[in-house]
């Protein structure tokens, strides 16, 4: 909606003619306004150039007179206007204000079918969105749960994980003490034997050094 600013109420009168007889020309304005009050020339032309600059209406030539449309849907403009009206008139109290529109005048057969047919459609709508917003509650709920028992449970685990690693540690140490401890024993033992062994070796080969340096000596004497 390219609109910058709404229309005034004389210039919403000017384009609730353009709805609902389509393009006209001021001339024709001049003589449909719905308040039917007289009006110069002049008068409805700067508003309809008003209207113009407000990117409401769009003008095009036709001969030698200029003719204008509406360049915005009634939708649009029709729907921020009532809300204005609505919100300004009676705080927002839709009830009050539709009792009061008819009070203001009388309803012809084919609206009055018209506003009951609107009435069924808006208890129907509102049905289902009071359906939606029920479902929605419902399902944030389980969300919730999920969410909760999710993260009750994460703590749980961490919780026996860390008792698990509590109970564990210590049995592990004492085990690995148990298995370690005769495997270095048993190490110790053939370092040991080995060592052992070796000096034997060397007290033997000396012994039988020494012994045969003694040998020599002695057949060499004789």
């Amino acid at each position: 909606m390219a609109s910058t600013s709404p229309p005034s109420k004389l210039e919403l009168q000017a384009l609730s003619v353009l709805w609902h007889e389509g393009p006209s020309t001021v001339s024709e304005l001049l003589g449909l306004m719905p308040d039917g009050k007289d009006r110069a020339y002049t008068t409805v032309l700067s508003m309809m150039q008003s209207l113009e600059r407000k990117n409401l209406v769009k003008r095009k030539k036709s001969g030698r007179a200029h003719v204008y449309e509406t360049a915005q849907t009634k939708e649009d403009i029709v729907n921020q206007a009532t809300t204005d009206f609505l919100t300004n008139a009676f705080g927002g109290r839709l009830g009050e204000a539709i009792l009061t529109l008819l009070s203001a005048g009388t309803l012809t057969p084919e609206e009055k079918t018209n506003i009951e047919r609107e009435l069924k459609r808006h208890k129907a709508m509102a049905a289902k969105k009071a359906k939606k917003a029920s479902k929605k509650a419902a399902e944030s709920k389980t969300t919730v749960k999920k969410k909760t028992v999710k993260v009750a449970a994460k703590k749980a685990a961490k919780k026996t994980q860390k008792a698990a690693k509590k109970v564990a540690a210590p049995k592990a140490k004492k085990a690995a003490k148990k298995v370690a401890a005769p495997k270095a024993k048993k190490v110790a033992k053939k370092a040991v034997a080995k060592k052992a062994k070796k000096a034997a070796k060397k007290t033997v080969a000396k012994k039988v050094k020494k012994a045969a340096k003694k040998k020599v000596a002695k057949r060499a004497k004789k």
